[in-house]
């Protein structure tokens, strides 16, 4: 909250026009019906697991309004689903779960040991190609001129679960071991399926890489710059 504060503080002193904050679906409430939409951002309280996170988030979408109610400021914000992507984090610990899984199937088949996978696997969740994402940012900033927050993401039909997603980091990599899922692990939030209508009418136009062609370049990026990616 701190950083919200101070970013959109200096860019009202400083006379910035515009500024596009980024939120994510995880600030929905947990309680909702779906698909989830702009409209239902402050609608009940997040999920347990992130709540912190959540709500620093959702202040930011505060803040917007504040600044173009009293400032008449165009401060907005996008709302991303899951990113995945060259360059991310691979740490096994702290990396989200496509970039964790490619590491970890990477060292499973270096090592020939099997694919141990967190959870049960059935979670779902829409995931977009961080390649994607930084067109759409910049289409955002050139021709999105409400304070509303607007959500970045693949349609409702390309949500995929966890399994499937194990699945297709296992193909594009090439792994040939069994996989394991440690039910030991929790699952985290089921589903928080976001629409987005608003995007596509807004840029009706707009190509999505497909999955599994976004899952193998990721793959590849990351086996060509193992040495050197944070991990």
């Amino acid at each position: 909250m701190a950083i919200n504060d101070n970013v959109l503080a200096l860019c009202h002193e400083f006379d910035v026009e515009k500024c596009v904050s980024c939120l994510s679906t995880c600030i929905f409430p947990d309680k909702t019906s779906y698909p989830i939409d702009e409209t239902m951002v402050h609608l009940g309280p997040p999920h347990d697991s992130n709540f912190g996170y959540s709500y620093a988030k959702r202040m930011i979408d505060v803040l917007n309004k504040g600044y173009a109610q009293e400032h008449n400021r165009k401060y907005t914000s996008v709302v991303p689903c899951n990113v995945f992507g060259p360059h991310d984090n691979y740490n096994l610990q702290a990396g989200h779960v496509l970039p964790a899984l490619i590491h970890k199937a990477y060292v499973a088949k270096r090592d020939g040991h099997a694919l141990q996978v967190f959870g049960s696997g059935k979670p779902l969740r829409q995931f977009i190609y961080s390649i994607d994402l930084a067109r759409l940012f910049v289409k955002v900033v050139r021709e999105y001129e409400d304070v509303e927050p607007i959500i970045l993401s693949v349609g409702e039909s390309d949500e995929v679960s966890i399994r499937d997603a194990v699945s297709a980091v296992v193909k594009a990599i090439g792994f040939e071991g069994s996989v394991e899922y440690d039910t030991s692990k929790a699952d985290g939030q089921f589903k928080k399926t976001a629409s987005n209508e608003k995007l596509l009418k807004l840029f009706p136009d707009f190509k999505f890489t497909p999955f599994d062609e976004a899952i193998q370049e990721s793959v590849d990026w990351f086996v060509e710059n193992y040495d050197t990616a944070r991990k």
